[in-house]
C-alpha cells in the first residue's frame, strides 16, 4: 500500500465547520435530567451492540445535534480513511516513520498484509508457533530447570505494556486458567516486587520471561539481574553453570536479538518483536506468553479473535452504530469541548482489576500530547487525566468527590451480565454479582440524575436546603459498558475497543498516538542523577535536585 500519511492528504478537523458548532453547543447548560424528561426512547438510540458488548452512553451530556456534529466532524476529518491507513500498514506513526500494526497480531493465518513487500502475517504466526511451542513446553512439564526438576513458576519481568498488558489479561482470565503452574509478574525497579517472590520461590523450578521491546531498559534489565543471581547462589551448589542456568531458566522477548544474545537469552529461546509493536499494545505478540502459559494456546488464541472481530467491527460498521468510533468521539466532546478533564474507569467485577490501570498508560500514554503530528502547538485540551478502581472499592474511596466535589468527571461503567449462573452450589455467590449489577447501575444513574434520582422513591428522604451537605447535583456524564459474560474472546474485543477508542481520538486532535517521547528525558536524566550519585564529585543540576543527592549520600 503506497504510504498514504507521506503526502498529508488528511484534514484537520479543528478548521472544521462542525468543530466551531460543537464549540457554540457545549456553552448551553446541559441537564441530564432534563434531557431524560423530554425524551422517553432516549436510552433507546444512544445505545448499541457489537458482539458480547452492549454500550449505553444515553447519560452522557449530549443530543442528537451533538452527535450529528459529532459524526460529520469525523467525516470531515477524513476517518474513514485513517482508520484504512491504520488497518493496512500505511505509516501512521509519523514521528518514527513506521506503521503501528497491533492489529496484524491477531489477523487469521489465512490473511495476508503486505508492508515494504513483507508479508508480516506470515511473521506473526511464526512467532505464535514459538510462543505454543514454548508455552507447552512449560505446561507439560517437558521444561526442565537446572537440576532437572519441571517448572512450577513463572515469573514475566517487564514493565509498561510488557508488565501491564499481560498481568491485566492474565488476571481478567485466570478462572480459564488449566495448570497448576503460577504466573508472576514484575516491574519495579526498585526490586520490592522481585524480593518479595524469591523469598517463596524455589530457584530450581522458577522460570523467569524478560520482556523489553529494545531490552535495553534499566527497570526490566535490573530485574532480570538480580533473578540471574539468585539462580546462580543456589545453581553453584549443585554443581550447575551459568550457561545451564540461562538456558534453562530465561525466555527474552524483543525487537533486538543481538541484545538478548549478549545478556545470555539462548536463541532457541528468543521470540520475535517488531518496531511496528508499540509496548501498551503488544499482548496480542510474544508478550503474551505468560497468558499463554496459564490458560493454554487455544484460549489465548480465543482473546486474539475477540480482538480480531472488534477491528472487523471498526472497520466495516457504521459511524453512528459503531463502538470505538462513538467511544472516541463523545470522549472528544468531554474533553475538548466540554472540558471535563478528568476521566475514571469503574469495573463491576473483581477480574477486571487491572484494567483500569491498564487503559491508564494506554490512553494517557498515546494521547497525552500538546503538539499536532505537524509540530504544531495544540490549543485545546486532549487526553484528561484517566485513573479508576473497582467499582465497589472506588465507592468507599473516591465516589465523593464524583457525587459531591468541585470536579466534573465523566465514567465509563463496565460490567458483566452473567456469571456463576452454571455454579449450582454457589446461589450467594451469584446473589453478590447480581448485588454488584444493582450498585453498578445505581450509582450511574445517581451521578447522572443526583436528588433527583431519589425523589420518587418510597422512604428516602430528599435534602432540603437546611442539610446541603447531603445534596447530589447529579449531571456527572457516563457511558455503560455491559458484556454478555467475559471470556477470552469477549475480552479481547474489550480491550479492542479500547484501543481504536484512542486512535480515533487522536485523529480527531490530529496527534501521533502510537509514541511516547515524552517519557525519554526522564530516563536519560536518571543516568546523570545515578552516576553523580554514585561518585564523589559534587553534582550541579539545581539547587534542590543537589541538595537531595547530598542528604541522600549522607544517610548512605
Amino acid at each position: 500500500m503506497d504510504n498514504i500519511n507521506r503526502h498529508e492528504i488528511y484534514q484537520s478537523a479543528r478548521s472544521s465547520e462542525h468543530w466551531k458548532r460543537l464549540q457554540m453547543l457545549s456553552k448551553q447548560p446541559w441537564s441530564l435530567v432534563s434531557l431524560f424528561a423530554q425524551d422517553n426512547d432516549r436510552a433507546t438510540r444512544f445505545s448499541v451492540r457489537a458482539g458480547a458488548l452492549y454500550m449505553d452512553y444515553s447519560k452522557q451530556c449530549m443530543n442528537e445535534q451533538v452527535l450529528e456534529n459529532l459524526l460529520q466532524l469525523a467525516e470531515s476529518c477524513e476517518l474513514t480513511t485513517r482508520i484504512n491507513a491504520l488497518l493496512q500498514g500505511a505509516m501512521v506513526n509519523t514521528s518514527e516513520q513506521r506503521a503501528a500494526l497491533h492489529t496484524a497480531l491477531r489477523l487469521p493465518e489465512t490473511a495476508t498484509l503486505n508492508v515494504d513487500s513483507q508479508n508480516v502475517v506470515a511473521d506473526v504466526h511464526r512467532s505464535l508457533t514459538q510462543v505454543a511451542r514454548l508455552s507447552e513446553r512449560v505446561r507439560h512439564g517437558t521444561w526442565r530447570g537446572f537440576s532437572g526438576k519441571a517448572i512450577t513458576d513463572v515469573i514475566n519481568i517487564g514493565v509498561g505494556g510488557s508488565d501491564l498488558g499481560p498481568l491485566m489479561a492474565t488476571t481478567a482470565l485466570d478462572e480459564w486458567a488449566d495448570t497448576d503452574i503460577e504466573v508472576h509478574f514484575v516491574s519495579n525497579m526498585d526490586g520490592t516486587q522481585l524480593d518479595n517472590l524469591l523469598k517463596h520461590l524455589n530457584p530450581e523450578t522458577t522460570l523467569f520471561i524478560i520482556s523489553s521491546k529494545s531490552f535495553s531498559t534499566v527497570d526490566t534489565l535490573s530485574n532480570a539481574k538480580t533473578a540471574l543471581s539468585w539462580l546462580l547462589a543456589t545453581a553453584k551448589l549443585r554443581a550447575g553453570t551459568e550457561s545451564s542456568v540461562l538456558r534453562r531458566h530465561f525466555i527474552g522477548i524483543s525487537a533486538n536479538s543481538e541484545k538478548m544474545s549478549a545478556w545470555g537469552i539462548h536463541p532457541d529461546h528468543q521470540l520475535q518483536l517488531w518496531d511496528w509493536v508499540g509496548g501498551r499494545f503488544s499482548l496480542w505478540s510474544a508478550i503474551g506468553l505468560a497468558i499463554a502459559i496459564r490458560i493454554g494456546m487455544p484460549k489465548f488464541k480465543e482473546l486474539l479473535s475477540g480482538a480480531h472481530s472488534m477491528d472487523e467491527h471498526f472497520a466495516e460498521a457504521d459511524f453512528a452504530e459503531n463502538l470505538p468510533v462513538l467511544l472516541g468521539l463523545l470522549a472528544v466532546w468531554n474533553s475538548t469541548f466540554l472540558q471535563v478533564n478528568a476521566h475514571t474507569v469503574l469495573p463491576y467485577d473483581g477480574r477486571l482489576s487491572y484494567l483500569p490501570s491498564y487503559l491508564t498508560q494506554l490512553e494517557m500514554e498515546s494521547n497525552g500530547k500538546s503538539v499536532t503530528r505537524q509540530g504544531d502547538d495544540i490549543d485545546y485540551d486532549t487526553c484528561p487525566v484517566l485513573w479508576g478502581e473497582i467499582g465497589s472499592n472506588a465507592q468507599h474511596a473516591f465516589y465523593q468527590l464524583l457525587h459531591q466535589g468541585t470536579q466534573q468527571v465523566s465514567c465509563d461503567f463496565i460490567a458483566c451480565v452473567r456469571r456463576y449462573s452454571d455454579n449450582v452450589q454457589n446461589a450467594s455467590l451469584q446473589q453478590q454479582h447480581e448485588l454488584s449489577l444493582a450498585n453498578c447501575l445505581a450509582q450511574s444513574r445517581v451521578l447522572a440524575f443526583g436528588n433527583a434520582a431519589i425523589a420518587d422513591i418510597a422512604d428516602v428522604k430528599v435534602a432540603s436546603d437546611a442539610d446541603k451537605y447531603k445534596y447530589y447535583r447529579g449531571n456527572q456524564p457516563s457511558t455503560t459498558l455491559l458484556i454478555d459474560e467475559l471470556t477470552p474472546h469477549s475480552l479481547g474485543s474489550l480491550i479492542a475497543l479500547y484501543e481504536h477508542k484512542v486512535y480515533v481520538m487522536a485523529s480527531i486532535w490530529d496527534i501521533n498516538p502510537f509514541d511516547q517521547w515524552g517519557v525519554e528525558m526522564g530516563k536519560q536524566m536518571a543516568e546523570s542523577v545515578h552516576h553523580a550519585m554514585q561518585h564523589d564529585s559534587e553534582a550541579q543540576f539545581d539547587t534542590s535536585t543537589d541538595q537531595l543527592l547530598q542528604h541522600i549520600k549522607q544517610l548512605s
